[in-house]
């Protein structure tokens, strides 16, 4: 366990149902996180996008250092698993050449940035990012390892419901905005004075006290009392949400999706190998550019409708440590019997790293089973404790009939 993790447990009205560690940070590719089946190896693509010569040598690294599994994160980046101690330094060396590798630890934690996927070439969106990058790199503010930024400019907002403490959006007028998370309207600005409003924003959440031992975020500091300065709150609404997006042909290329954001180098090397380059989002999709047919690949989500894009799940045991049981197998065979509008969340323990927010159905794995959570999230009440996995598995109705 990393030497700053913090217990944390979580109580409900009849008791306290677990305790679990905090780590306080989140891995990267200079500080890799120890799990079940090795060291978790977290590359943060620039701009979120892998050009072809990238992506291909990310799936001979994964396999040469690691277990060939890569995961997706809701954060858009990719991990490398099952890297072993001694094919760590070797393996940032290779990521170095490919440009995927920070200075250090702080530039690395600082680049925290997802970007809306569905840019086109000379929108300008890309070169943004790329300045905010070149920003928080110069500035080395002292933000929250979690804290992050959104860039998110098309005529729809795509990154709404991701998490991100400062966002840089279109308004409903087509001009830009800069908007703190938690505030409902933000402060209009010029491309040109995008990057350093959103500095400034990241200046004033420190100065203001909205970082206390190395924590904090913006929604909970604004929701907390802070008020932002008149330069930066405004009074520009932000244009609208997309739907949920969906595997399929879209303008540009194909978006992808991957089972439980799980890909194998294999399929990552195909891709390199048929699209002009990648681009991660935070959806667990990856949107593959200049496709025009969608790709006969294993582990790759190509319909809509798929079952398996109802369900959620972490890596579970024995690839997570602190899990107290098999996810993902569970949650594919109880895919098929959800109702194709709702998501069913199955959790190694009560963490719920993969997906923290509210589902029709929680499964929360304790040593006794697995907790069920109607309309909530891990941490939530269940109104069931100790359901057997057997069980769930001969009679799939049981999640309908609880509660």
């Amino acid at each position: 366990m990393d030497h700053a993790a913090q217990f944390h447990r979580v109580r409900f009205a009849g008791g306290v149902m677990t305790h679990f560690a905090i780590k306080g940070w989140c891995p990267g590719a200079l500080r890799p996180m120890l799990s079940g089946d090795g060291l978790v190896v977290r590359i943060r693509p620039h701009g979120g996008r892998l050009s072809q010569v990238q992506a291909a040598g990310i799936a001979d690294l994964a396999e040469r250092f690691g277990n060939g599994l890569m995961d997706l994160t809701n954060r858009a980046n990719l991990q490398i698993r099952g890297v072993g101690d001694a094919g760590h330094a070797p393996l940032i060396e290779e990521l170095a050449r490919l440009d995927l590798i920070d200075a250090d630890q702080g530039a690395e934690a600082l680049r925290n940035i997802v970007v809306a996927p569905f840019w086109i070439a000379g929108d300008h969106i890309s070169t943004l990012a790329a300045d905010l990058e070149l920003a928080l790199a110069t500035r080395r503010l002292s933000l929250p390892v979690k804290f992050g930024f959104a860039v998110d400019c098309g005529a729809i907002r795509a990154l709404a419901d991701t998490s991100a403490d400062i966002r840089i959006e279109r308004d409903t007028d087509g001009g830009l905005l800069v908007r703190a998370d938690g505030a409902p309207h933000g402060c209009p600005v010029a491309w040109s004075d995008a990057v350093a409003t959103a500095l400034h924003l990241a200046e004033w959440f420190i100065a203001s006290g909205g970082v206390t031992d190395g924590r904090g975020r913006m929604a909970a500091h604004l929701a907390a009392g802070a008020r932002l300065p008149d330069t930066l709150s405004g009074s520009t609404e932000p244009a609208r949400m997309m739907s949920p997006p969906r595997p399929g042909l879209l303008a540009g290329g194909a978006l992808l999706g991957l089972a439980f954001g799980q890909l194998r180098a294999a399929t990552l090397r195909a891709l390199a190998g048929s699209a002009d380059g990648l681009r991660l989002t935070p959806w667990r999709m990856i949107f593959a550019e200049g496709l025009h047919a969608l790709p006969d690949s294993d582990g790759l989500v190509t319909q809509p409708d798929d079952p398996i894009l109802r369900v959620v799940a972490c890596s579970g045991a024995p690839s997570c440590r602190e899990a107290h049981a098999e996810t993902r197998e569970l949650a594919a065979v109880l895919a098929p019997h959800m109702a194709a509008d709702s998501r069913l969340h199955v959790s190694g323990c009560a963490k719920g790293c993969a997906y923290p927010a509210r589902a029709a159905i929680t499964l929360v794995a304790t040593a006794d089973g697995f907790d069920l959570v109607r309309d909530g999230s891990p941490r939530d009440a269940p109104v069931m404790r100790g359901l057997d996995r057997d069980s769930l598995i001969a009679d799939p109705a049981l999640l309908r009939r609880i509660g």
